[in-house]
């Protein structure tokens, strides 16, 4: 579990549950928002009223009808709730596709249960929540609730638009404080904010109609760009006896240190121990990767979220004893390791599979976990010490490349963690195919990942050996084939590679045709399918990170045959990558090797046209076949 982060659910806003008949009557709802939508969000209402930096009551109420089986997944209910916060007066109700009202449920009907997930050792979060059935399609499902917090750290955030094929008919969010409590609030683009003052309190407000709704693209960043939302917030707040502020990311890494700093003391007979782990060290560099070993070998990760305990580590001293902690918990306990060897290191804020935190909008639910960092001028070690396997210095690509904050005794600072540079995330792989005049092949794969393709290869590494030859069955794409022999080793343990070995038989790589043989030369990496093509495309895309790969693959002949045809070297470029493939022949060989490399960037939606063609072009470079024929 990482460091909590609170991202209030976006619904909320009182409405009466009693409507006029048939108000949900599909046939009500225009032709343009049934296009294309297998759900429509008929109206939604968010309100939240803040009394106190500690004091606030949301209450929200939706009605969504679903159109088809696509959307079963939005006819249910579920909020939050921990010991900082209640729900109560839940209503909900079930209509059929013509607005009539199929059944109405209890207080018995909604569920309450414990969100605590495996790897958790304890925590207070809990959920109520309600499923709909419903035989038939279409149907309206309505639901209302309102929810008391006793401490907040953001405010509800507001994105009626939160999933494809969903559309709009009306949805609102109003936000009300007092006028000395200062709130801010980030809009997507053209979203009006209207507000008005009266009494001392100041009410924004924020509301939609008519959205159609939005098919899903290949490669998207997402439907933020393109849909409406709200993400608001205190400058100041008080939660469990804790009082703080986020005007700025300085003042929310105050707050952050002033949790962790008094529980960063070793018991004395630890301090000894790791004085002595590193006393062969010849330098700090050394010493860390001696620590962090050590971290990694004798603590295990699990979650504590309980209260103000979602942001404050466990002390050290207490994993010492226990040898288990999140991610809070291990980060402290590895930066009081090196304290106590006097190698300064700051905890760091983030967000992992989150997007970076932004620079001008400093608030709580942009980060969801912790690590270490050990600055230095020259060579700064980023550690994730919720890890067991991951090299010392080594970030995934889910932390990587990102604005992160760095928790220092003068406050936060917004840093950059690494970039893992296409290069570095590498695939590098030799193969040799022995053929023979059957079709049959004897084939031997060696293949090297790196860095963020080693991250994606580290299950395989985890795997016993029954479980790794499954997955290679599953996913290699070899036809009939038999699996020899596999392995998968990490050489060195401080260097983001997995060594993969593989040695299996195929029944299938020849292809008959009267007198001549086909050859399939990339056998093992080959672009299977090109992203459709999108008319007037609205959302930005890229890929999930930069990579290259590199294939040799080398062919035996069968004997009495020889290569009649082999294609001309293929070179392709554009500002998405780069792509090269050549065949060569020597002696009863064929040679043919393939690099494609390919950049990690956000591209606007008029460039996916050319990114397709692209792309088009590298599969069709990926199904070239050499031509065998019998030696006369």
């Amino acid at each position: 579990m990482k460091l909590r982060y609170f991202i209030l659910v976006a619904l909320s806003g009182v409405t009466s549950l009693a409507h006029a008949q048939n108000q949900y009557d599909v046939a009500n709802i225009s032709a343009d928002l049934l296009k294309g939508s297998t759900a429509v969000v008929r109206n939604e209402q968010l309100n939240m009223v803040v009394r106190s930096e500690s004091s606030a009551t949301m209450t929200y109420s939706t009605a969504i009808t679903i159109l088809s089986r696509n959307s079963e997944g939005l006819a249910a209910m579920s909020e939050y709730y921990d010991k900082f916060s209640s729900v109560y007066n839940l209503k909900a109700t079930m209509y059929d596709g013509k607005g009539q009202k199929i059944k109405t449920y209890k207080s018995s009907d909604f569920k309450n249960r414990s969100l605590t997930s495996d790897g958790t050792l304890y925590d207070d979060n809990r959920a109520v929540e309600l499923s709909f059935y419903n035989a038939s399609y279409p149907f309206t499902i309505e639901y209302s609730y309102e929810k008391d917090f006793k401490g907040y750290l953001a405010f509800p955030s507001w994105s009626p638009m939160s999933y494809y094929d969903l559309a709009v008919e009306k949805s609102s969010y109003t936000l009300t404080a007092p006028e000395a409590l200062k709130v801010k609030f980030l809009t997507s683009f053209n979203l009006k904010t209207d507000s008005t003052k009266a009494n001392r309190q100041v009410t924004y407000s924020w509301s939609v109609k008519n959205l159609t709704a939005h098919e899903y693209e290949p490669m998207s960043v997402g439907l933020r760009e393109i849909s409406p939302w709200v993400s608001a917030s205190p400058n100041k707040f008080e939660y469990d006896n804790s009082k703080g502020s986020v005007e700025s990311w300085k003042d929310l890494g105050t707050w952050v240190y002033g949790l962790s700093r008094d529980v960063q003391s070793l018991p004395e007979p630890m301090k000894i121990k790791v004085k002595q782990l590193v006393a062969s060290a010849k330098n700090d560099r050394e010493k860390i990767n001696l620590l962090y070993k050590y971290l990694q070998a004798n603590t295990r990760y699990v979650s504590v979220q309980l209260g103000i305990g979602g942001f404050k580590p466990i002390a050290a001293e207490k994993v010492a004893a226990v040898n288990y902690g999140d991610c809070k918990a291990l980060s402290n306990y590895m930066k009081s390791m090196l304290d106590a060897v006097d190698i300064k290191s700051n905890l760091v804020v983030l967000g992992s599979d989150m997007p970076s935190l932004n620079p001008s909008y400093s608030s709580f639910g942009q980060a969801n976990h912790m690590i270490l960092c050990v600055p230095s001028a020259k060579d700064t070690v980023w550690l994730e010490c919720t890890s067991q396997f991951m090299p010392v210095g080594f970030l995934g690509n889910s932390t990587s490349a990102k604005n992160v904050l760095l928790v220092t005794e003068e406050g936060g600072k917004l840093v950059r963690t690494p970039v893992y540079s296409p290069s570095d995330n590498f695939q590098k792989r030799t193969t040799s195919v022995l053929l023979n005049g059957a079709g049959n092949g004897e084939i031997s794969i060696k293949t090297n990942f790196g860095s963020c393709q080693y991250e994606d290869q580290l299950a395989m590494l985890l795997k016993d050996p029954t479980a790794q030859r499954k997955s290679i069955m599953n996913n290699l794409g070899i036809p009939n084939m038999e699996i020899i022999s596999a392995s998968y080793v990490q050489p060195d343990k401080d260097v983001p590679e997995i060594e993969e070995k593989i040695q299996l038989k195929s029944s299938q790589l020849l292809t008959q045709a009267g007198d001549k043989m086909f050859l399939m030369l990339n056998l093992l990496n080959r672009m299977e399918r090109v992203p459709r093509k999108v008319e007037n495309r609205e959302t930005s895309f890229s890929v999930p990170f930069g990579y290259e790969d590199t294939d040799e693959i080398v062919y035996t002949l069968p004997d009495g045959y020889k290569a009649s045809f082999i294609p001309e070297a293929v070179v392709l470029e554009s500002e998405f990558g780069k792509y090269s493939a050549e065949t060569s022949l020597k002696d009863n060989k064929i040679i043919y090797t393939r690099t494609q490399q390919m950049n990690s960037k956000k591209y606007p939606s008029e460039k996916y046209e050319a990114a397709v063609d692209f792309y088009k072009k590298i599969y069709l470079a990926d199904k070239q076949k050499a031509i065998l024929t019998k030696a006369e």
